[in-house]
């Protein structure tokens, strides 16, 4: 993953800088050609992540934020694996990941959604893949919620992922979607990807992870580089 970021893309599969359904995108895409820097010194040093200390449920955000009880809305389990274009496994990939809560709102101060916020969610965990690039999140199944983009504008389902390679100058950050969500149709930043990316950023549901009595299972794997690569924001 190191050199991930200097290689060429896929442009069939990750979403143009410029999108003008996506009104954000007209004001902050480059309106000039990119220009690719060379790595220097700090790409190729570090700092490194192989050390990385986490606590015991930076994964867990059913826990991580508890105060006076349980998190509410439906727990779910995601899960998946971190893997070059050859199906080889990344290992030390530190994931961080955010999302609203199950009513739809951020903890931010931006954040002016008339939705209750959750005591006991604060919507944010890290995780680092195995050995064999593997990782895994407790967390609430996020809502929906208006975000002014057009009229009536809602957003998905979604949970947002940040994979930083071997070191903190190599991040790529991307968005998970659920199976069967009616509002996918009309999302513009879905639908800016093109149609050969969007089921990539579909989880599937994963019975096999599902724990009973306590939340269901989804899978979602990231590929790195080639064919089959995962569309990322940032590249």
């Amino acid at each position: 993953m190191t050199h991930l970021i200097y290689n060429q893309f896929d442009y069939e599969v990750h979403p143009p800088r410029l999108s003008p359904e996506y009104k954000s995108t007209v004001l902050r895409a480059p309106s000039q050609p990119l220009v690719v820097l060379k790595q220097s010194l700090s790409e190729l040093t570090g700092p490194l992540f192989g050390d990385f200390k986490l606590g015991e449920f930076d994964n867990d955000l059913t826990k991580n934020a508890i105060k006076n009880g349980e998190p509410l809305g439906e727990r779910i389990v995601v899960h998946g694996k971190v893997m070059n274009e050859n199906g080889q496994p990344i290992p030390n990939t530190l994931i961080e990941i955010w999302q609203a809560n199950s009513a739809g709102r951020y903890v931010h101060k931006v954040d002016k959604h008339d939705a209750p916020l959750d005591p006991n969610f604060l919507g944010t965990g890290r995780c680092m893949t195995d050995s064999e690039g593997n990782y895994k999140f407790y967390t609430i199944k996020p809502g929906a919620y208006p975000w002014g983009n057009h009229h009536n504008a809602w957003r998905p389902n979604h949970i947002h992922f940040s994979l930083f390679g071997a070191n903190i100058t190599n991040r790529l950050v991307t968005q998970m979607y659920f199976p069967g969500d009616p509002l996918l149709q009309y999302d513009p930043i879905f639908l800016g990807v093109p149609p050969k990316g969007r089921e990539l950023l579909i989880s599937k549901f994963d019975l096999s992870i599902t724990e009973p009595n306590f939340a269901l299972g989804y899978r979602f794997d990231f590929v790195l580089r080639g064919h089959g690569q995962t569309p990322f924001e940032s590249l």
